[in-house]
């Protein structure tokens, strides 16, 4: 199965997490991707961010579907914006880990459910990506046992690689135990300023130990980035000549990119197995 389910992860917060998933998702929309955003954020961010509202008083929300009120199906919203749908979240989602205690497989619950979503033709979906909060919470676990892979926005300042290996561990364990097809799909350094030196060596450091799942664009530090958001729009609408829409922009090629060469790769080996096979056939 192609992976679709992707997370976007950190447990330390201010990190541009939900500014990735905001603006990935634009990103991917605008290139005809049919794209759904759930927020599992009790704070709502991307909620706002795409401009709907995290304090109505309504029942169709993540938090609806995961206390077992709503199919998920019935609580997807269209944004403002074509190819791009959102399950909104409140703050009613921080009740659900205290209330959900007795049961026994609520970590599988949002997985179940997108499971659905993807057997069902009406709602075809290119990707999902999945908002998590910031700490490594049962929301979090959730999002791990549903997700396909992963991508985790660095920020290029002190201590971050140091919060990452925490978070690493937390990814090996639901391998081992919940998800073994998890993966990480790449690590995005956030909020880069290549005149500061500190930004430079979070650099060299990620990259001499991620290898090739570090992004090869950086998205820089951006006073853009950080308005858009209260304007309830993904930068790339709200200025898209700015550095920081720019950076998205190249990081939505990136993504897409990734898939084609994984095709590609997959298509390859399938002919050279073929191949192989054929030259047994003729060989007896």
């Amino acid at each position: 199965m192609d992976k679709k389910i992707i997370s976007i992860i950190n447990q330390k917060g201010g990190v541009g997490k939900t500014t990735t998933v905001i603006n990935l998702a634009a990103g991917l929309a605008m290139k005809r991707k049919k794209i759904l955003v759930i927020d599992l954020d009790p704070q709502g961010n991307a909620t706002t961010g795409l401009g709907l509202s995290n304090t109505a008083d309504t029942d169709e929300t993540i938090y609806s579907v995961l206390n077992g009120e709503k199919k998920i199906s019935e609580v997807i919203k269209n944004t403002s914006f074509e190819n791009l749908n959102l399950i909104t979240s409140n703050v009613d989602l921080s009740g659900l880990e205290v209330e959900t205690a007795g049961d026994s497989r609520r970590a599988f619950k949002l997985k179940d459910e997108l499971t659905s979503i993807l057997n069902d033709s009406s709602l075809s979906y290119d990707y999902i990506l999945i908002d998590c909060p910031p700490s490594l919470s049962l929301l979090t676990i959730m999002a791990l046992v549903a997700s396909d892979a992963l991508i985790v926005p660095l920020q290029t300042e002190f201590f971050a690689l140091e919060g990452l290996t925490q978070l690493m561990k937390t990814i090996d364990r639901i391998k081992s135990n919940l998800n073994p097809s998890l993966e990480i799909r790449g690590i995005l350094l956030t909020m880069y300023d290549k005149r500061n030196k500190l930004s430079s060596q979070v650099e060299l450091e990620a990259r001499n130990y991620f290898k090739n799942k570090v992004y090869n664009i950086a998205v820089p530090r951006n006073v853009r980035l950080s308005e858009a958001p209260s304007h309830g729009i993904p930068v790339l609408i709200y200025d898209k000549n700015c550095p920081g829409s720019k950076a998205y922009f190249s990081f939505a090629d990136e993504f897409l990119q990734q898939d084609l060469e994984e095709k590609e790769s997959a298509a390859w080996w399938t002919l050279l197995k073929t191949k192989k096979d054929l030259a047994g056939v003729y060989l007896h």
